[in-house]
């Protein structure tokens, strides 16, 4: 096979993880559909990255990543096979198979059955007999190749309680058997809010990254995105399926204008509007109205959500945007989904709508919130109220409370410099 340069030693680390962690959710769900172990088809997938990692810099970057770390997770699969005599008669079967060049596909066992390893990785990853925040915290790490900081940072808990609930839930999956497939009938309506927040949260971590360099991860974006649109079309009369992927569609529509020249952050206040993707913003609208079209009662959490996007995306410029529509439908989202951060984001909107003064006040009550006592986003929000009230010392302060919990170096640098406005 024809080999790309060879890169250098210094960048070679970094081209490796870059590409395994594009390609990992697909190297372990296509090895999980083998071996019907997540555990176990992580390792594999880590042995492949390993191995690229010694490989890669001495032989070139093969021309199909991905591939070849398929390839050489199904091979560590063979050497598995010899070093646990205790699952010897069931993995020289396996062992036998990954020999072959191809893994033979069973048939759907419902005709509404779909042919995704990803989401089939994500219904396993989804079943009952986990709890809700062990299905999320096990998805996010094999489907978004998450790490467990940033799988805390994202459930705003601590490290430990996360790599805690990760090892019980693939030692669960495993010891009880659970089937690696997408479900059907009532099994699939019963695992569906998880998978949704599963894949809300996937495109969370890529729209705002929560650690590392860069704002963005688009990968994350783009798969997060893939599958909400796949799940629609498999499950066509849900309206919350829709209500997701409008969400994500007007989100995703506003990224080309979320970053600057060198990657800085731009506020939704100075984007230019022109950068926002008006096909994804037209496919946005028609999945709302999709929504919409198939809800019999009040519109669920992604709906709602989707409602606020929308009223984002109608409006020409900042200044035309209708922020007490906006303050109304995330009052509406409170109501439907208390949240601490729910009330924070309508915090922002009563401000545009009644001012920085009664938004403040919605703040305030917040300070004491568990959830929210590291979150950077906080102290934020309160610094630019206090900066609109003239109050700069204060807001200064707060600006420079959030940039210390700020993970993401971007962000950071952001609030360091709104910090230094108020001097």
């Amino acid at each position: 096979m024809e080999q790309q340069p060879t890169v250098t030693p210094a960048g070679a680390d970094e081209t490796v993880e870059t590409i395994f962690r594009i390609e990992s959710p697909r190297i372990i769900a296509g090895v999980t559909r083998v071996v019907r172990d997540v555990g176990i088809a992580e390792e594999l997938a880590q042995d492949a990255l390993v191995a690229a990692l010694e490989q890669w810099p001495r032989d070139g970057v093969p021309d199909n990543p991905g591939a070849w770390l398929m390839a050489t997770a199904k091979h560590r699969a063979i050497d598995l096979v010899r070093r646990r005599e205790r699952y010897a008669r069931k993995l020289e079967e396996i062992g036998r198979d990954l020999e072959t060049t191809t893994v033979p596909f069973e048939e759907p066992s419902d005709p509404d059955d779909i042919d995704d390893d990803l989401l089939r990785l994500v219904f396993t990853a989804c079943h009952p007999v986990l709890s809700a925040q062990a299905r999320i915290a096990l998805t996010l790490r094999l489907l978004g190749g998450l790490t467990t900081p940033e799988i805390a940072r994202a459930f705003l808990a601590p490290e430990a309680t996360i790599a805690q609930r990760i090892v019980r839930a693939k030692r669960t999956l495993a010891t009880k058997g659970v089937p690696f497939e997408v479900p059907y009938g009532p099994d699939r309506e019963s695992r569906l809010g998880s998978v949704l927040e599963v894949i809300y949260l996937v495109f969370n971590e890529g729209y705002a990254a929560t650690a590392g360099d860069d704002l963005l991860r688009p990968a994350l974006c783009e798969e997060a995105l893939r599958l909400a649109r796949v799940l629609a079309e498999l499950m066509p009369k849900e309206p919350e399926v829709h209500g997701l992927v409008a969400l994500l569609e007007l989100q995703e529509s506003r990224a080309a204008a979320r970053t600057g020249p060198s990657g800085e952050p731009v506020l939704l206040r100075d984007q230019n509007r022109r950068r926002w993707n008006r096909l994804l913003i037209h496919r946005g609208f028609a999945a709302l109205a999709r929504a919409n079209a198939v809800t019999t009662g009040a519109p669920g959490p992604y709906a709602l959500q989707a409602a606020i996007a929308a009223s984002h995306a109608q409006a020409y410029t900042y200044e035309d945007t209708d922020w007490r529509q906006i303050a109304t439908l995330y009052g509406l989202l409170a109501a439907r989904s208390p949240s601490p951060v729910v009330e924070l984001n309508r915090a922002v909107a009563v401000s545009m709508a009644d001012g920085p003064g009664p938004a403040l006040a919605i703040v305030d009550t917040l300070a004491a919130e568990p959830a929210l006592r590291d979150y950077h986003l906080l102290p934020s929000v309160r610094g630019d109220l206090l900066a609109r009230l003239g109050r700069t010392r204060e807001a200064r302060a707060e600006f420079e409370r959030a940039a210390g919990l700020a993970r993401n170096e971007r962000e950071r640098k952001l609030l360091e410099a709104r910090a230094k406005e108020c001097r």
